[in-house]
């Protein structure tokens, strides 16, 4: 065995004590200071092998591992107040690798006024992971955006070029903070972030809202169009259906879209157009389709990063 929970608790215990704490550090809960807002709650594992490579440099991966979860407070429109984080290792793992990764998750989460203020260390066998429980706070008296809160008649907007994100975005998440609470209040009430591919997580946001989405235009990464050279594969699937781009979908009122586009480049310069939300069920693609595809679009609907099927 190559590391030590006790070693491990000995060096947290060294840290700066969070002015975020109301009882002691180290304690196996954490009693943070009162705040304003209704909580927010989110949890997200990180696993070796399905969100990561054995060779990723340590530090961006536990950045990821916080980011994720992160971002999915930016999708609720939620402020960030402290992480948790499981660290589960198996007793060949080198402690110092440990260390590091505890450090990128308390530098994301300090990043964004998250501290790092417990978790817990298993030592067990199979793949190293990291799972991020994050707090927030929503401070608006408003009915909180979801997924499933978009209604015919919105436009559909999201925060971001699409695609590519295995070149190395993917462990370089910025979560959407300032941008959803922007959006939120030009009256967006459906956000979501896209983790598993737009196509994908776009089609979840039609099934929980019971409404469809014509898709109109997609906007491509770089990075797409770097991955389409190397694959064979057109930027556009790539765009479509790689995942892990952290970007935020919102739908919001058509009348407040002259406004977010003027405001747009001093407050999310890649924001970009998708379509429209209309009655009816799933996603439309309302744009020319390259010619593999034409008369075989419907293979598209399930592209995308299905854990189970893989």
């Amino acid at each position: 065995m190559t590391w030590s929970e006790d070693s491990i608790h000995r060096w947290l215990s060294k840290r700066p004590r969070s002015a975020k704490l109301a009882g002691s550090q180290g304690h196996d809960a954490a009693v943070l200071k009162t705040s304003s807002g209704r909580p927010v709650l989110c949890v997200d594992a990180c696993v070796e092998g399905v969100h990561f490579e054995d060779h990723a440099p340590d530090a961006a991966v536990g950045k990821k591992a916080a980011g994720r979860a992160l971002s999915d407070l930016a999708a609720t429109g939620a402020r960030p107040e402290a992480l948790l984080l499981a660290l589960r290792a198996p007793g060949g793992a080198c402690e110092r690798r440990l260390r590091r990764l505890i450090r990128g998750v308390g530098a994301m989460g300090e990043a964004h006024g998250a501290p790092l203020v417990g978790g817990d260390t298993t030592c067990a066998p199979g793949p190293l992971s990291l799972t991020v429980t994050a707090l927030g706070r929503f401070d608006s008296k408003s009915k909180p955006p979801g997924r499933d809160r978009a209604k015919p008649g919105q436009m559909l907007v999201v925060t971001g070029p699409l695609g590519g994100s295995l070149l190395g975005r993917h462990l370089k998440i910025r979560p959407r903070i300032q941008e959803a609470g922007w959006l939120i209040s030009l009256g967006a009430t459906a956000l979501m972030d896209i983790s598993d591919g737009l196509l994908l997580d776009l089609g979840r946001m039609a099934r929980a809202s019971g409404v469809a989405m014509d898709l109109e235009s997609v906007p491509q990464h770089r990075d797409a169009k770097r991955r389409a050279k190397m694959t064979g594969r057109s930027s556009l699937e790539h765009a479509l259906t790689d995942g892990e781009d952290y970007e935020l979908l919102a739908c919001l009122p058509s009348n407040r879209v002259p406004e977010l586009l003027a405001q747009a480049p001093g407050r999310c310069p890649g924001l970009a157009i998708l379509g429209r939300v209309r009655a009816g069920h799933g996603v439309q693609l309302s744009f020319e389709l390259p010619p593999e595809w034409q008369g075989n679009s419907e293979w598209l609907r399930e592209k995308g990063w299905l854990h189970g099927t893989r």
